[in-house]
């Protein structure tokens, strides 16, 4: 399969792009045909069920897509139907919309093309990827994609009763004598979606890290994630926003869609930055938009912190997230392995973590009394819409990986860390929490609970429930039971491969979610969710990106369709430039640090760290007193700051002492010292000159 060029941002055909099929399009005008096809099904209340056997005898036909009794938006663009014909004479199909509504039914033909992949990313080709290809079954499916004109007919008369979709095979020039045929039944509901999603465009492009580093990109390809809009009303997605140096994760939205919260990665891949900005067509996160979870002062406090899945209020003034506690490093709170496999690319689960509340209006963060116990992890939290409760999933903390434990090389190995998770519902109290509950139907019953979503209405808790962990898990099913608990039921919108990822539209009648049972390459798929809890088979959102890129997080967002054109995130910059400048850094290229520390400042004149390192990158060259200032003014900024705390402030007294080892011909601190100012400037010329004079007769002369 030929890679295609990428289009222009890298708006790309989805998987299964399709032709469109050769069609003709006319209502049967004969009285007495109309009122036969009219009447064909009228007989029975119900309109028959898909038909595996085909109809009056003859060879079945497979609809694969859609399934029967799907229900669609009324605002949905016209879907792609899928079928496989058992024989092989049929070359030609007919197909008739048969409706309840009192409507002339529709006839057309349709030539059936086949099912093609989409158009390719070429810069998502990688050696650790494959090329999407079609499988068996949808190498042997013919297609029909109605045009707008006709789809809009369909759901206009298929409101008030399902209408009848028959597939008719024939062969050229004998269409008098079917070969095959079969009938599904779908039906348009009168609630619209009535809002855009908002999802992250990836590539699956595994990448050789650190066990235990939360990363499964390489630095280099972070650039290639994008984050776009779709209106299910169109046929293509808006791209937002791409080109960064460093990756944003899970996102939330205000009720009202009046405002973004986002997990952000600042320089260093530090994972404790949060942004917080107003939601509007032409968006821009500046350094003024971003919080780190460690700098804002509490008893919570730790060296180093991530946040994790966080959540904005349903009024937008707080912020629930899940918070390491304290004095937890980095490595004993998550279990993370990355795998060659592009398919299910990474395994990542918290193990210990406490959840905390962030008040805009105060600058403050707090933990939840209740939901704060360190012998739990505690994650995962959301809101019920009148913000009175936090629910979250929670397990015993452990040590994410034991001594000697072997690592898993695919999703779901035995070999994992085993944790399963239960949900629990905390009341919020004004931030001053209190008991938390388990909730029955989604905890003590041997499965991993998470991911909850609380539906609109208050009523309904949608979540996924699977073995092991929580994200991104093969197995994983969505489920859904009353808020205060009760049975669980699984949504018959599952699919086989992977369900997670959901969110409710603002009205509450549709669910969002993300799945890999049509391609590796993970899709969003919609289902109408009913004031009774039930979901309608799974109806794929075609054309949200390439062939070769993956769709996740998708949430629903209560703007307009146009309420986001654009994002803008010049943050990202001064984090690239920090990244740069600590590289120049490490190599011992003092000018060049100089000049991109300053750049940094210029984009973000209050950051305490990028003060702090060019004051020591000044005085390495020499160039005290200019160094001093800057030292000064990052502690002025931030009072706590430590430089000895720092690598650089490491680095600068390793220099010193081994400056001061050198004019005492201290020969063994020469060494020590030298050797490490090479581990990270393994071409620094000072170094290697003065290590070269101390001879070994020379230290033992010292000696």
């Amino acid at each position: 399969m030929k890679p295609l060029p990428a289009l222009a941002g890298c708006l790309c055909v989805a998987l299964l792009a399709i032709p469109a099929a050769l069609q003709t399009y006319h209502a049967l005008q004969e009285p007495a045909a109309a009122l036969a096809a009219a009447t064909r099904y009228a007989s029975s209340g119900d309109l028959p069920a898909h038909s595996m056997n085909g109809t009056g005898g003859l060879p079945a036909i497979q609809i694969d897509y859609p399934e029967d009794g799907s229900i669609f938006p009324p605002d949905i663009a016209a879907p792609t139907f899928l079928w496989r014909d058992s024989t092989e004479k049929a070359s030609l199909w007919t197909i008739e919309v048969q409706f309840h509504d009192g409507s002339a039914p529709i006839h057309l033909q349709s030539s059936g093309e086949r099912l093609q992949v989409g158009e390719i990313d070429p810069r998502c080709v990688s050696p650790s990827n494959e090329l999407p290809h079609l499988t068996p079954a949808q190498a042997a499916a013919h297609t029909w994609k109605p045009s707008p004109e006709l789809w809009t007919a369909i759901k206009q008369h298929s409101q008030t009763a399902p209408a009848a979709i028959i597939v008719t095979g024939f062969a050229a020039g004998q269409m008098d004598a079917p070969f095959s045929e079969a009938t599904i039944s779908i039906q348009t509901s009168t609630d619209p979606v009535g809002a855009p999603i908002f999802y992250r465009d990836v590539p699956l492009i595994p990448s050789k890290s650190e066990t235990g580093v939360i990363k499964p990109l390489a630095q280099s390809d972070l650039p290639l994630l994008a984050w776009r809009l779709r209106n299910v009303s169109e046929s293509r997605s808006r791209l937002l926003l791409t080109g960064m140096h460093t990756c944003a994760n899970c996102h939330s939205f205000s009720a009202d869609g009046k405002t973004m919260g986002m997990d952000l990665d600042g320089p260093g891949n530090d994972k404790g930055l949060y942004t917080l900005t107003p939601v509007k067509p032409q968006m821009s996160v500046a350094n003024q938009d971003v919080i780190s979870w460690s700098s804002i002062r509490d008893q919570t406090a730790s060296p180093s912190r991530i946040g994790f899945m966080s959540q904005v209020s349903p009024d937008g003034r707080y912020v629930i997230t899940m918070l390491r506690g304290l004095k937890q490093d980095l490595a004993d709170s998550y279990y993370v392995v990355n795998f060659k496999d592009y398919k299910f690319l990474q395994v990542f689960y918290p193990t210990r973590g406490v959840l905390a509340w962030y008040d805009r209006t105060t600058h403050s963060k707090q933990p939840l009394p209740g939901a704060d116990d360190p012998s739990y992890v505690q994650t995962n939290p959301v809101w019920t819409p009148d913000q009175k409760y936090i629910i979250f999933a929670r397990a015993h903390a452990r040590q994410p990986l034991a001594p000697g434990q072997p690592l898993p090389d695919h999703a779901n190995a035995p070999e994992e860390t085993q944790i399963q998770f239960d949900l629990y519902r905390i009341p919020f109290n004004n931030g001053k929490g209190g008991a938390a509950v388990p909730i029955p139907g989604a905890s003590n019953d041997g499965m991993s609970n998470s991911f909850p979503k609380v539906s609109p209405d208050g009523r309904w808790i949608v979540f996924v429930k699977n073995r092991n962990g929580l994200l991104i898990r093969p197995d994983s099913k969505l489920y859904v039971v009353p808020v205060e608990g009760g049975v669980a039921r699984p949504l018959r919108s599952n699919l086989p491969l992977m369900n997670s990822w959901h969110s409710f539209s603002p009205n509450g009648r549709w669910l969002v979610f993300s799945s890999k049972s049509r391609t590796p390459y993970t899709q969003m798929f919609l289902t109408h969710f009913d004031a009774y809890g039930n979901a309608s088979p799974a109806i794929l959102i075609d054309n949200a990106t390439a062939a070769n890129r993956a769709v996740n997080i998708p949430e629903f967002v209560n703007i307009p369709a146009d309420g986001m054109m654009k994002i803008d995130v010049p943050a990202a910059e001064s984090y690239r430039l920090f990244d740069v400048a600590t590289d120049y850094t490490a190599k011992g290229f003092l000018q060049e640090a100089i000049a991109a520390w300053k750049r940094v400042l210029a984009l973000d004149p209050v950051n305490a760290r990028a003060e702090m390192n060019l004051g020591i990158a000044l005085q390495i060259a020499g160039n005290v007193a200019e160094g001093a200032r800057h030292l000064e003014k990052a502690r002025q900024i931030d009072p706590d700051i430590n430089v000895t705390d720092s690598n650089y402030g490491i680095a600068f007294f390793n220099r010193e002492q081994f400056r001061t080892a050198v004019k005492s011909s201290d020969c063994s601190s020469v060494m020590e010292y030298g050797n490490k100012l090479l581990a990270v400037s393994s071409g620094d010329a000072e170094v290697i000159r003065a290590m070269a004079g101390c001879t070994p007769q020379k230290n033992r002369k010292r000696e």
